[in-house]
Formats: C-alpha cells, structure tokens, sequence
C-alpha cells in the first residue's frame, strides 16, 4: 500500500501531527497504513563553496573573488548529516509515493525542504501542509486542504533567492572586506552580510549623531494665573512660530536669557485674559499583533527579541495557544468572524464577554482584510485553554490576548482642553486631557487610562475671563542628543527600511519595503552583537569601533549601496513579489550578481592611500614625546608631533576609542577580550605599551610562555598540584599556578586565572578544588552573552571546567484569566 512522507521542520511538530492523525511511533519516525511522519531539526543542508575555492580564511585574497557560480552546490549540514541521511532513506522507501512539506508556513520553511529534496535527488509528487495554528482540529483541518506544488513554485523561487543572495553578497562582501583590511598584515574577519550591513549603518548613523552633538542652551517661562475659580499654570510660546531649517526650534524655546528675562520682567504684575477651545478627539484600538509589533512591545517590558520569538513559538507549537507567529500580518481574514466569535467565547476574560454581550465583533477593514494578508493572519489566541504556562510566557499570552480583544472595543474618547493666556503681547498655553470614554483602554485598566490622560483636571474659566499673573519663572535647559537605539526602536526602524515611522497606519504602508521579515530580524540583531559590530547595554543598542569602521571602510570604497537600508528594502519587496507570482527569480539574481560584482571590485581597485572618513583626534598626551593629539586615519593614530604611530587593530581585534586613550596614558589597558590567534583561537589579554612604544600582549602570568620565578616569601603556596602531584600550587599575581607551569622548562599545565568570566575566584576555593577535584557551588559568573550563572569549577583530566548544579524544576504558574 503507498504511503505519503510527512517531514516536519522539527521533531516536536511531527510528534503534533502524529497525535492528531493517529499515528504511532515506530523506531526513528511514525508510521501507519496511510502515512510516515518525521523531521528535520531546522536546516540540514546549505550552500557550498566550489571545493577549489574552499581555502582557509588565513588565505583569502581578492585573485579568488568575485565568487559567483553557474550552479550553486548543496552539502548536508556537518553536524545534522545523520538526519539528513535518515530522511533521504524515507524518502526513497518504494512504498512512499507523495511527500508532504510540513515544514514551517513560510519562506524559511519551503527552503528547508526544497534543499533537502534537492540533495537527496529524490523526484516524487509533493504537496504542502499549510499550518495557522497546532490545535488538532487545525491541523486535520490544513490536511483537508493540501496546497499543490504548483501553487508554491513562486514562494519556494523566492526562498531559494533570498538564500542565494544573502550567500553570494555575504561570501563575497566579507572576504573583500577581510582581503581589503589584511593588506597592511594580520588577519581582521570582516563579516557582512545583505541585511546585517544595512541594520549596523542605522546604528552607525544614530551613533555619529551622538558623537557630533554639541547641546545647546535654552530658556522656557512659565507663567502661574489667577482667576475666580483657582490658579493653574501656563507656558509661553511664540504664536508665529516656524522651525526655519532648525530642528533643536521649539515654539516654546527661547536660545537667549535675556530675551526670556525681558518677558518675565514685562508680565510680572499685569494682568492677562484667559480663552479656551474644547475639542473631542478619538483614539482607536491599536492593530493586532504581527511578530515584529509583539517583539517591540515585549522589549519596552524588558524581553529581547529574540527572546520573545522564543516565547511565542513555545505558546504556538507546546501549549497551541496562539496562531502562528512569525507573521507578518497584522489582519484577520474577511470570513473569520465566526471563528472570532468562537475563540473570544472561550477565552476566560470578562471583557472578552463584553465584545460578544454588545456584538461588537463586525465585519471592519481595520481588522478583517484580506488585502493585508499574506503567508498567515495576526497574531491571536486559539481559545485553547493555557494550562502550565510559566510567568514568562503567562506575561508575553497575556499581551496577545488584550490586544486581541481590544481591537472589537470602539475607540477612546477624550476632550482635549486648549487654554491661551494673553498678557498683552505675550502668550501663554495651558493644555489638559479628560477621558470621557475609556473604550479600548478599559482592557488594559486605570494605569493604561491615567498615562493617555495626563493633566485630570483643569480650573474652570468664563470667556475671556481676566487672568491675574502671580509669578513668572524663568527656566534654564539643554537639548539632548538622539537617544540610542533600543531593539524597540531599531526594529520599528527596520520595519520602516532606516525610517523610524511612529505611526502606525503609515508604518503598515511602509512595511513592504522594510529590513529582512518579522521572522529574520531577531537573528539579524543577535548576529551584529555576536560578530561584535554591536554591544548591547542595558536596553541600548551601541555601535562598536569594529562596527563603526566598517561602515566608514564601505562609504569610504564607494561601496554605499551595501549599507543602504533602501536598496535591502527594495530587495525584501522584490522577494515578497516573487513570492506572489508577480517578479521573475533569475531579474533579482542578476541585478545581485552585478552588485556582487560592483562592491568586489570596488575593495579591490581602491587605490587611495588611505580610506576617507569622518575622523577626530584623540585629545591624549603622547607617552613618548609629551605632545599630540593624535590625528586619526582609517587604519591608525599617529602623534602629531612626534609621528608615533599606533594601529587601531591588533590580533584582529579593533580598540575602542576609550582604550586607545586609556593606553596612551596609563600605558596599559585590559584584560580584553576578542583577540584572535594565528590558528584563529579566540583569547584574551592585557595590552601594554613595550619599552619602543608598541603595543604588546602581556598576559602576565597567566601566559604560557613567560617564566616565573617563585618566591616562597611572597607567593603563598596552596597545596600539592593535582596534576604533575610534584610541585606546588603557588597565589600569583593574575593566577594560581603549579611552580612547574611556570618555571622556564615547563614540565606541568596546571594554571588557573584569577578572575574567569567576570568572577573573582578566592584561594580557599582553589585550595578546595585541588585538594577534592571540585569548588563549591560559586555564583555570579558572566556568560558571553552577559548572563549570569553559578556552577562549580571542576578538575577533570587535567583540565579545569564547569559543572551546574541540578536544576529543579520550574513552578508552574496556575492558569489564569488575562487581569482586567
């Protein structure tokens, strides 16, 4: 009897489906009479390199670039082949006739099984599961509807595109970049990518502003008026107010103090007349959630992006909660409103029960439109019940589900209060805010009220009511800088293409054209901060130096395209129309060949001295002259008396201005992290300045090829070496170390730092570990990626390492209606 291979993109999705058609497991898949399930683990195959191409990255040269092959090569992932070698099996059994694409509904997920088809040279019909939610009546639902191949040619033509472009601009950006950095010697890894590069230009550009703002002063008069009813406070602005090309103007700044004394000094003692204008004003319901407007929300709350996608995909495929997630849409389909009406009536929420009670669920553009949907619909609940959620996703569920049921309530309504004061030619303006009906806002409760509403209340007046000045004051300011970039605002940004749009029905016009998808730019931010062109502090997104220079390198070659958050924009809404059937795959990859081609051959003719840039000096004393500043280039600082010259990069890693500062003058900086070797191994290091002013490496004697000569008056010896069982372990300086790992013939290895990930370890605990092989349980260890955790340091053959304590399991929170 044939059968139909169903592949999933994970294991826990295959177990899904299996439980909703009845399908038990046998050995490494399920299978029934009708059907075998299995998965992949995410992506198993990729692009590769052309073998003669294929060198170390210590050898990348521009003789080898550009890279662009007739035909690209597939290779099974290295570390996933034993899957990839499993499905291929499966999907040539002789009694499989259909095979199923399971994976995920979108365009990384059409790619994962189209590749893995491909390799595999399997030719067998294919049809496409087309997943909104895991419920199982979902998901019998989608098998009752099966897409055909043929209506997804164009989304597996665009999927294949994206992978294709993103492989061609990034092999060959980045290793023009590198060869471009490497010709003054060493090895500087340059990553760039189609998406990446754009992204870093926006927090590049945001990070020059900061650094060229110079504040300014200036002056705001408050005036306080008295009339029958009480007192109330006003702020003078000017009536005629234009901006004139200023973007610090305010029509209530003043940039001079005696402009803002003369007004005080002309009000003080006068009276005024007070007129005011009421106005009803509304606000709508914000519009449901897609991935990108659920991930900044969650951010203001303290949840990184990616965290969030996280969150939302263990509530969609674990606990089948909510719709799919990585949409991009922020609507419902125009015949959804009995599901609507469905899920609302299984949602435990008393406002829930208000939409249905008024029949407030109808058929509205802002809501259902089938126009504004692609792949998948917004993001809503499923009406499942949420059993077993953690406070975590309780948190990030709960979100989904007011914004969900807050766009069926009608819209705010609030009386906007305008007074104007006029004390002869001077005028002032008082302005307050009342709820007059809370709508929409109700869901979200008093303090979501109280933070639309501002000023309660405001002293009543008669028409031009005389208005006595009690006081004037004159208050003194500064402009501020642009504020850094939060994953918020940068993901509001990259949804805009480089434009921060606050409003929201203008953003949704602009999202066609945006910076990667909804589902991609999470990684996309994670990938800066791990490639270390971004540094993430606190909430704030920073720039690095590495960053900063790339951006400088490629603006300087004339490569400006490939930091261009328009022309990525443009590329994104060229996919998303060949997705639809609407662009021809091989239009897009030779407009990307020829910009492959172009920024390879900028890197490699550029025949400048030097790249240009928008250099400063460092304000530093010269530690071998006595003067400066240092003038800075592309590539170094040099003393501008003396000529000493400083390089910016040193064992592939770039130094921050604020280190090459602390260098020149304290002649010492450190210990750094990021430093590459010869082989390519990360390490880190202190950097001095040598006895000729060069930098230097000194790891102290925490490094392996400076001796140490013991003395047992001032080194405190420990015990017995748990290695060599010779010699003793002796209190260094930067280390605890056997006195022969650092003697001049070492004959021993054992040497542990000072301080590992963030930690000071004390001397009792390194008595412990080597008189028991293991320290106790020490907390406060900083993680790579700034987490913080406790585990013990444990001696095993011969090396030091981590163990972590046993975690217990996690509380579950009881299931709990979404507060009113």
């Amino acid at each position: 009897m044939s059968k139909s291979l169903i592949i999933a993109e994970k294991p826990s999705v295959a177990s899904d489906l299996a439980r909703a058609l009845g399908v038990k497991k046998e050995g490494d898949h399920f299978e029934s009479e009708s059907y075998v399930i299995s998965s992949a683990l995410g992506h198993l195959v990729e692009l590769a390199l052309p073998s003669e191409l294929d060198v170390k990255r210590g050898k990348w040269s521009f003789a080898n670039l550009p890279i662009i092959p007739d035909e690209f090569q597939l290779r099974p992932i290295e570390k996933t082949k034993a899957r990839f070698n499993m499905l291929k099996k499966l999907m040539q059994r002789h009694d499989v006739d259909l095979l199923i694409n399971a994976c995920d509904a979108g365009r990384e997920g059409e790619l994962i099984f189209r590749y893995l088809v491909k390799l595999s040279g399997v030719k067998k019909p294919i049809r496409r599961l087309w997943l909104q939610s895991m419920t199982t009546e979902s998901i019998r639902e989608a098998f009752n509807h099966l897409r055909s191949e043929e209506e997804m040619v164009p989304l597996s033509k665009a999927a294949v595109c994206r992978s294709e472009s993103d492989w061609l601009v990034g092999i060959n950006g980045t290793r023009a970049m590198t060869a471009f950095n490497n010709r003054t010697g060493g090895f500087q890894l340059t990553p760039v990518g189609r998406v990446q590069t754009p992204t870093l230009a926006i927090l590049a550009e945001r990070e020059d502003k900061i650094h060229h703002f110079k504040p300014r002063n200036y002056y705001e008069v408050f005036g306080d008026f008295e009339v029958k009813a009480g007192s109330y406070r006003g702020r003078w602005f000017r009536e005629d107010f234009t901006k004139d090309g200023d973007e610090d103007a305010r029509a209530e700044r003043i940039w001079d103090k005696a402009t803002a004394d003369e007004i005080k000094s002309r009000c003080l003692g006068k009276t005024g007349v007070a007129t005011e204008e009421r106005k009803p004003t509304t606000q709508a319901p914000p519009l449901l959630y897609d991935l990108t407007s659920l991930q900044r929300d969650a951010n203001g709350r303290g949840f990184s992006a990616k965290r969030t996608l996280q969150i939302a995909q263990q509530l969609y495929e674990r606990f089948k909660v909510i719709t799919y997630p990585r949409t991009d849409s922020r609507y419902l389909p125009e015949d959804y409103i009995p599901t609507v009406k469905s899920t609302l009536s299984r949602i435990e929420n008393p406002h829930a029960r208000t939409v249905l009670d008024k029949n407030w669920v109808k058929p509205s553009k802002r809501i259902f439109n089938n126009a504004k949907i692609s792949d998948h619909f917004a993001i809503i609940p499923t009406g499942t019940a949420p059993h077993g959620l953690d406070e975590v996703q309780q948190k990030i569920y709960d979100m989904i589900v007011r914004r969900f049921i807050s766009g069926f309530f009608p819209a705010a309504q609030f009386e906007v209060t305008t007074r104007i004061t006029r004390v002869e030619k001077d005028a002032f303006k008082t302005e307050g805010k009342i709820i007059k009906d809370p709508g929409w806002l109700a869901v979200y409760g008093r303090e979501a009220a109280s933070e639309q509403q501002g000023e309660e209340s405001m002293v009543a007046i008669s028409p031009n009511e005389p208005a006595k000045v009690l006081d004037i004051e004159v208050a003194q300011n500064e402009t501020k800088p642009p504020a850094r970039f939060t994953e918020a605002t940068l993901l509001s940004a990259m949804e805009g293409a480089g434009k921060l749009v606050e409003d929201e029905e203008l953003r949704e016009a602009m999202r066609e054209k945006g910076l990667g998808t909804p589902a991609t730019r999470s990684a996309i931010i994670e990938g800066l901060i791990h490639d270390g062109y971004v540094h993430r502090q606190g909430r704030e997104l920073i720039a690095t130096a590495k960053g900063l220079a790339l951006i400088t390198l490629l603006r300087g070659i004339g490569a400006t395209e490939l930091c261009s958050p328009e022309m990525t924009g443009e590329w994104e809404y060229k996919l998303k129309r060949m997705a639809k059937g609407h662009m021809q795959a091989n239009e897009f990859m030779k407009g990307i060949k020829e910009f492959t081609r172009e920024v390879v051959e900028k890197a490699k003719n550029f025949e400048g001295e030097s790249v240009t840039g928008d250099f400063e000096p460092l304000d530093v004393k010269c530690p071998k002259c006595g003067g400066g500043p240092f003038d800075e280039s592309y590539r170094t600082f040099k003393c501008r008396s003396c000529g000493l010259i400083v390089w910016k990069t040193m064992a592939g890693r770039l130094f921050e201005r604020s280190e090459l500062e602390k260098l020149l003058t304290e002649k010492q900086v450190g210990p750094l992290e990021g430093f590459r070797s010869k082989v390519g191994r990360k390490f880190n290091a202190t950097v001095k300045l040598s006895e000729d002013f060069k930098p230097a490496f000194d790891f102290g004697e925490n490094g392996h090829d400076q001796p140490v000569t013991i003395d047992t008056e001032k080194h405190e010896a420990l015990g017995l070496c748990p290695i060599c069982k010779k010699g003793q372990v002796y209190v260094l300086d930067r280390a605890y170390a056997c006195e022969n790992a650092v003697a001049k013939e070492k004959t021993c290895t054992f040497r542990i730092s000072k301080n590992i990930l963030h930690r000071e370890i004390p001397k009792e605990q390194v008595q412990k570990l080597i008189t028991t092989g293991k320290t106790d349980l020490l907390p406060k260890f900083v993680s790579k990626k700034g987490r913080p955790f406790s585990a013990h340091l444990k001696l095993e053959n011969g090396k030091v390492g981590f163990e972590f304590a046993e975690r217990k399991p996690k509380k579950r929170a009881p299931q709990k209606a979404v507060a009113a």
